[in-house]
C-alpha cells in the first residue's frame, strides 16, 4: 500500500543501470544531466508540484571532484562510483576488442563529471530531425531560444545566437596554455586555405574555421558549469523537489497502459549493506524517463516496452511492441595519440597523476581567484573541420560515397573535430610520468549504428547486450586514418612537442618515415609532410582498432521520429502506446550532431520542460 511520502505529481528516472567492470576510457558523456534540467525548471515554476528525482549515483554538492573542472579525470579510475562503465560486446572490428562506454552516474550525471567542453551542434543537424526524420518543431531555428535559455555566454558580448542570462556559464576558463596556442600558431602557417573565427560554435557559422575553444566553466567563479548545482542544487528550499540519490529505476509501472510510476532498488555500490528490496514511487500526473542513451531503453524494455522479441527472450510481458527501443545507437569514435610535451608547457598531468606541488598551487589560485589550471579542461583551441577536395582524394574511395551523400550539400556539417589537448589521455600507470599532450579527432557522424538491450527482465545490474558497431563501416575507418595523419603533422610542428608516446602510436615498418621517436625536437612549420605509404596506412588502421575510444556522446536509442519509421517518442516525447509517459535525453536524438553532447542534452531537456508545463498548465517554465 502506497503512502503519502511515496505518491508524487512527477516521477523522473534519472541515473542509468546495468553492470560491467570499472576500465579507464575517455572522453565526455551525458546521464543525469537532463533530469536535473526538467525537475530545476519544473519545481522553480511551481513549488507547489511534488517531484521526485530518482538518480542511481550519489550526490555531488560543492564536491571538488566536480566544481573544479580539472579533475575530470578523477571520475575515470577503476572503482568510480561517479560513473558507470559499460561493456560492449567483442568486436572483430576492433581486433576482438570489448570497449568499455562510459556515461555519468551521479547527480548531475555526465555535466558533472565530463570535459566540459562546450560544443553545439550544426544547424543542419538539427533541421536534419524535420527533413530526414519528420519531427516538425525541431530544427534550429525551433531550438535557437532553448540553446540561448540555458547560457551563460562570457566569451565575448552581444553575440546574436547566444545567451547571456541562462544559469550555465561558458567561458574561456580559468588560463590559456602554451600548447593551444602552439596549435593555433601551426594553423595559421600550416593551413592557409582554412581561416579563423571568434565563434567556433555559432551554430550557422563556425565550422571549418579554427578558433579559441569555449568551455563549460563559469568564468567569474572558476566553477564547472554543470546541471545538479545550477538547476538542482538551487532549489534546496523546495521541500516539494526529493531528490533521491543512489538508487536505480528497475521499471515503469502501468496500470491500463498508463504510466503511474516506478519500481527501483537501492544501488549496491552506494549502500552495500541495504536490503535490496523493490521499493515503488506513484506518480499522479506523469513520469518522466532521463536514464541517458544507455539506461533509458533498457528501463522500457523491463516495463515491457520494446521489441516483443527481446522482451519475450528476457521474461517480460510485451505492453507495446516498439522495435526501436535499444535501436540505432549512435557514438562519435575517436582517437587520442599521446606526444611528449616540453617542460615549460602548461599541461593537466600533475594534476590527473595527484602531484601535491601542481595540486596545491593550482587549487590555491582556484580559491583565491577561481582560476589557473584548476578552472582549465586543457582544451583551448580546436577546429570542427571540413576536407577540401585535394583531402577527400587523400582520405579514399572509402569515404567518397559518404561524402557525397551525406555532407556535400550541408556546408555547416563537418567531418571531423580536431584540436589539442593538453594532457595524457588514457591509463597514466601504463606511461612515463612527464607533460604530455594530443592532438585528438574524433568522427562527427559515423556512418555505423549498433543497439543496447536488456539480458534480463528483472536484474538491473545485468550487463546489456550492447554492440556499439565502432568502426564496422569502412568510411568511419579511412576518415580516422586521414586524422591520424594530420594529427602528426600538426603536433610534429608545435613548439611544445618533444616526440611520440611511441607505445600508443601505429608500429610503422622499419625504414618508414613515419617512424615514432620518443625524443624529437619540433620540424619546421614548412618542413614538407611525411611521404605516407600504403604499408604505413595498414599499420594506422591496426593503431585506430586498438586505440579507438568512445568519445561518451551516446544518443539515439529511443528516437524521435514516426512511429512506423522506428519511432520510440513523437514530437511531445511521448512514448508511443502508452499515456502519461515521456522521455527526455539524449536518447530521442533521431540523429547525430556534430558536437561534444551536452549542449544537446541541455535543449532536450529544456524543450521537455516546456512542453510538460504546457500539459500540465504550469506557466513560466
Amino acid at each position: 500500500m502506497m503512502t503519502p511520502e511515496t505518491e508524487f505529481d512527477i516521477v523522473i528516472a534519472g541515473g542509468m543501470s546495468s553492470s560491467c567492470p570499472a576500465v579507464l576510457e575517455t572522453n565526455c558523456f551525458e546521464g543525469g544531466a537532463s533530469a536535473c534540467v526538467v525537475a530545476g525548471r519544473l519545481a522553480a515554476a511551481d513549488p507547489e508540484l511534488r517531484i521526485l528525482l530518482i538518480e542511481a549515483g550519489p550526490p555531488t554538492k560543492d564536491d571538488l571532484a566536480h566544481i573544479q573542472p580539472a579533475r575530470y579525470a578523477s571520475h575515470l579510475v577503476p572503482g568510480s562510483k561517479t560513473v558507470k562503465f559499460v561493456a560492449a560486446k567483442p568486436s572483430e572490428a576492433l581486433g576482438g576488442r570489448a570497449v568499455i562506454v562510459p556515461a555519468g552516474q551521479c547527480l548531475g550525471g555526465g555535466s558533472s563529471v565530463n570535459f566540459a567542453m562546450y560544443t553545439r551542434a550544426s544547424a543542419s543537424d538539427y533541421d536534419d530531425w524535420v527533413t530526414k526524420h519528420g519531427n516538425p518543431g525541431w530544427g534550429h531555428k525551433d531550438l535557437l531560444p532553448y540553446l540561448k535559455k540555458f547560457e551563460n555566454y562570457q566569451v565575448e558580448p552581444n553575440l546574436e545566437s547566444h545567451g547571456y542570462s541562462g544559469p550555465l556559464g561558458v567561458s574561456s576558463g580559468g588560463i590559456y596554455g602554451n600548447v593551444g596556442e602552439d596549435f593555433m600558431h601551426v594553423a595559421s602557417q600550416y593551413d592557409k586555405q582554412r581561416g579563423f573565427t571568434n565563434d567556433v560554435n555559432g551554430l550557422v557559422t563556425g565550422s571549418n574555421e579554427y578558433g579559441h575553444w569555449p568551455k563549460w566553466i563559469n568564468g567569474r567563479t572558476g566553477h564547472r558549469s554543470d546541471t545538479a548545482h545550477n538547476y538542482v542544487y538551487t532549489q534546496a528550499h523546495n521541500k516539494n523537489l526529493i531528490i533521491l540519490t543512489g538508487h536505480f529505476v528497475k521499471r515503469v509501472i502501468f496500470e491500463n497502459n498508463r504510466a503511474v510510476g516506478v519500481e527501483y532498488v537501492p544501488n549496491a555500490r552506494i549502500y552495500p549493506s541495504t536490503s535490496q528490496k523493490v521499493l515503488m514511487a506513484r506518480a499522479k500526473r506523469l513520469v518522466v524517463v532521463s536514464a541517458g542513451s544507455l539506461g533509458s531503453p533498457l528501463i522500457l524494455e523491463r516495463s515491457g516496452i520494446g521489441a516483443k522479441v527481446i522482451l519475450e527472450k528476457n521474461g517480460v510481458k510485451p505492453i507495446v511492441d516498439l522495435p526501436g527501443v535499444g535501436d540505432k545507437y549512435q557514438d562519435h569514435q575517436g582517437v587520442f595519440p599521446p606526444y611528449f610535451a616540453s617542460e615549460q608547457s602548461l599541461t593537466l598531468d600533475g594534476i590527473v597523476r595527484g602531484d601535491k606541488v601542481d595540486v596545491d598551487r593550482w587549487t590555491q589560485q582556484w580559491e583565491d581567484k577561481g582560476t589557473g589550471l584548476m578552472a582549465s579542461n586543457g582544451v583551448d583551441s580546436g577546429l570542427k573541420i571540413r576536407p577540401t577536395e585535394e583531402e577527400l582524394k587523400a582520405i579514399g574511395p572509402n569515404f567518397e560515397q559518404r561524402w557525397k551523400q551525406f555532407f556535400s550539400n550541408a556546408p555547416d556539417k563537418p567531418a571531423l573535430y580536431f584540436g589539442p589537448l593538453a594532457m595524457l589521455v588514457g591509463d597514466i600507470s601504463q606511461a612515463p610520468a612527464r607533460k604530455y599532450f594530443t592532438v585528438l579527432y574524433f568522427l562527427e557522424h559515423p556512418a555505423s549504428l549498433g543497439h543496447i538491450h536488456i539480458t534480463s527482465g528483472e536484474d538491473v545490474n545485468a550487463p546489456p547486450d550492447f554492440d556499439p558497431a565502432y568502426l564496422t563501416q569502412p568510411e568511419d575507418l579511412a576518415l580516422l586514418v586521414w586524422g591520424y595523419k594530420r594529427s602528426r603533422e600538426f603536433a610534429r610542428r608545435m613548439p611544445c612537442y618533444r616526440g611520440e608516446f611511441s607505445a600508443w602510436h601505429p608500429k610503422f615498418p622499419e625504414g618508414s618515415e613515419a617512424m615514432c621517436r620518443d625524443d624529437a625536437i619540433p620540424v619546421p612549420v614548412d618542413a614538407p609532410d611525411i611521404n605516407w605509404t600504403a604499408e604505413d596506412d595498414k599499420a594506422i588502421e591496426e593503431n585506430a582498432r586498438a586505440f579507438m575510444a568512445t568519445t561518451w556522446h551516446s544518443l539515439g536509442t529511443c528516437a524521435m521520429k514516426p512511429r512506423e519509421n522506428g519511432g520510440v517518442v513523437d514530437t511531445r516525447l511521448n512514448v508511443y502506446g502508452v499515456q502519461a509517459l515521456k522521455i527526455a535525453d539524449l536518447s530521442i536524438a533521431p540523429g547525430n550532431v556534430a558536437a561534444n553532447t551536452y549542449s544537446t542534452a541541455l535543449v532536450i531537456a529544456e524543450r521537455a520542460a516546456v512542453i510538460i508545463g504546457e500539459e500540465l498548465g504550469i506557466k513560466g517554465v
